[in-house]
C-alpha cells in the first residue's frame, strides 16, 4: 500500500470565505517505511493572509509574490497523490481546502475522495486516547516523536513528523536507511518465522499431589487473610461477570 502523509498551509481557516492553499507538503509511506520521495510547494494566493494565520505558519504575502498559482501546479500535484491513501491529521480541513482549489479550476473536478481513501490520525487518536489532547505536539510527545524544529508550523515539516507519529501510533516506525538497513533501536513490523512441522513436543511438568496440597494449603491462608478475598478461589464463572 501506498501512503501519502500530507499537510497544508492556508491563508486562513475557511475556503468558503475564499480563503486559500499557500503552502503543501506530502511525504511519501511504502510497506511502513518514509521513503525519502517528498512533494513541496508554496502557492500564490492571490490574496492577502490573515494576520493570525501569519502568527502560526510564518508565511507572509511577500514570501509568496514569486510562487506558482494552484492552478500551475495542480497536475503534478494530483499525480503525486493519485491512488495512495492519504495520511491527514484533521482530514476535514486539508482535504476542504485541496477541493475547494479544484473547484476553483474546474466546477465539474472530483474531489480527492473519488481518487484517494483518506485517514484522519486526528480520529484514530481520538478513539485511541479518548479524553486526552490529540493535537500533534501531544501526539508526538506521547509517543517520543522530536518536534524540536517545529516553533512554527510548516506543511513539510508538519508532514515528515505526522509521518514518523503515525506509523509509531500503528505499530512501530520504520525510517528512511542507506543500504536497505534499519537504523539502531527501530522494530521490525514484518519479520515472522514460521514454525517448523518437526519440532520436538513441548514438555509438561504436571505437579505432584504433595504440590498441589501444598498450593492448596497457600490459597486458604491468603483467602483469610485478605478476608475472602483471593481471586484464585473464586470459581471461573464469578471472575468473567
Amino acid at each position: 500500500m501506498r501512503y501519502i502523509v500530507l499537510d497544508t498551509e492556508t491563508t486562513g481557516l475557511e475556503p468558503a470565505q475564499g480563503h486559500r492553499i499557500i503552502e503543501i507538503g506530502c511525504v511519501e509511506v511504502i510497506n511502513r517505511r518514509i521513503t525519502g520521495k517528498n512533494y513541496h510547494q508554496y502557492l500564490n494566493p492571490d490574496r492577502d493572509i490573515d494576520e493570525g494565520a501569519i502568527e502560526v505558519h510564518g508565511i507572509t504575502n511577500e514570501m509568496l509574490e514569486d510562487k506558482p498559482r494552484f492552478a500551475d501546479i495542480a497536475e503534478e500535484f494530483l499525480n503525486f497523490i493519485r491512488g495512495a491513501e492519504l495520511v491527514i491529521h484533521n482530514a476535514r480541513f486539508d482535504v476542504g481546502f485541496i477541493n475547494h482549489e479544484l473547484k476553483l479550476l474546474d466546477k465539474a473536478a472530483q474531489p480527492v475522495g473519488e481518487f484517494c481513501t483518506v485517514l484522519d490520525t486526528l480520529a484514530l487518536a481520538r478513539k485511541m486516547h479518548p479524553g486526552q489532547k490529540n493535537s500533534l505536539d501531544a501526539l508526538c510527545k506521547r509517543y517520543n516523536i522530536d518536534n524540536s524544529a517545529r516553533d512554527l508550523h510548516g506543511a513539510l515539516l508538519d508532514a515528515e513528523i505526522l509521518a514518523e507519529t503515525w506509523l509509531a501510533m500503528t505499530g512501530g516506525q520504520t525510517r528512511l536507511s542507506l543500504g536497505g538497513k534499519e537504523e539502531p533501536g527501530q522494530k521490525r513490523v514484518s519479520d515472522r518465522r514460521p514454525l517448523t512441522t518437526d519440532r520436538p513436543a513441548i514438555k509438561v511438568i504436571r505437579p505432584s499431589e504433595l504440590e498441589q496440597k501444598a498450593h492448596q494449603q497457600r490459597l486458604q491462608a491468603i483467602d483469610k487473610a485478605s478476608g475472602g478475598g483471593c481471586v484464585w478461589m473464586k470459581p471461573q464463572t464469578e471472575l468473567e461477570s
